[in-house]
């Protein structure tokens, strides 16, 4: 039996192919692993870094009468508000009924937008959550009393930016950025009086205290966790050791609000002059 003849072109292609095959398979692959995931809502919050985006705020040389919030944070009488609520107050004071208020000394953190109200006897504590992890899309909640009046936002977490002060306490400082979602219903326009309010996390317990809006971006901005957490540090004071918090949801945040109102754990306080 005779086979029929090749032709050369084929022996000649079946020798380079394998060829090729050969040096293919003894070709190093380094390929690099699949990219991460999109960092959107529930990716965790990265460490502030002078690299993130900046807000820059101006504050005025002179310190001017007004009002914000505050909250207890041990019920011996240890409170927290923003620090240009009091900065450059002379008195400043809690409210605790039509009319009347309680003298509250004032205890300004350098470095931060934070400010402690030491005052005789206190109300019950809010509890802390500043350890706990920050995840983009977290919700918070900030009752208080916007435009002087009780009221309260809820947002979503955005992620970090450096908060720029120009003027008096000029500094830079990191804080968190939130996307207002909601608010009382019937409040309109600026949240101011808002400022010192706790952001309150889904368990009820404080992650920061709100110090600014952008309104027509529809931001709100608190301090970040560490910032507290150096207030309490550098004035010696301890907040409470058990504190119990209520679950928040955006169905409830109002009358959660009015019941932290309501035991003055949440109040307003007042820069008289």
């Amino acid at each position: 039996m005779h086979f029929p003849r090749l032709p050369d072109w084929l022996l000649y292609s079946a020798v380079v192919a394998a060829l090729l095959a050969a040096a293919i398979g003894r070709q190093e692959r380094a390929d690099a692993p699949p990219p991460p995931p999109d960092t959107g809502d529930g990716a965790p919050l990265a460490p502030a870094s002078s690299f993130d985006p900046s807000v820059v705020v101006d504050v005025p040389g002179q310190a001017s009468p007004g009002a914000g919030t505050a909250f207890s944070v041990a019920d011996t009488g240890v409170w927290i508000t923003a620090r240009h609520v009091v900065d450059g107050c002379r008195t400043a004071a809690i409210v605790v009924g039509e009319g009347r208020g309680v003298a509250a000394k004032v205890q300004i953190d350098p470095r931060g937008e934070a400010a402690l109200l030491i005052t005789d006897g206190g109300a019950p504590a809010l509890p802390l959550g500043l350890t706990e992890p920050l995840r983009r899309g977290d919700r918070a909640f900030h009752p208080g009393f916007p435009q002087g009046r009780p009221g309260e936002a809820t947002s979503r977490l955005l992620g970090r930016e450096n908060l720029v002060v120009h003027g008096r306490g000029a500094r830079t400082e990191p804080v968190l950025v939130w996307a207002e979602t909601g608010r009382t219903d019937g409040l309109n326009g600026t949240l101011g009086g808002l400022s010192g309010s706790p952001a309150l996390d889904r368990a009820g317990r404080v992650v920061g205290v709100t110090v600014a809006e952008s309104p027509r971006r529809g931001r709100i901005y608190t301090t970040a966790p560490e910032t507290v957490q150096r207030a309490l540090q550098l004035s010696g004071r301890h907040p409470s050791a058990f504190a119990a918090g209520e679950p928040v949801t955006v169905d409830n945040y109002g009358r959660v609000a009015d019941g932290l109102r309501r035991d003055l754990r949440v109040a307003q306080v007042i820069c008289m002059t």
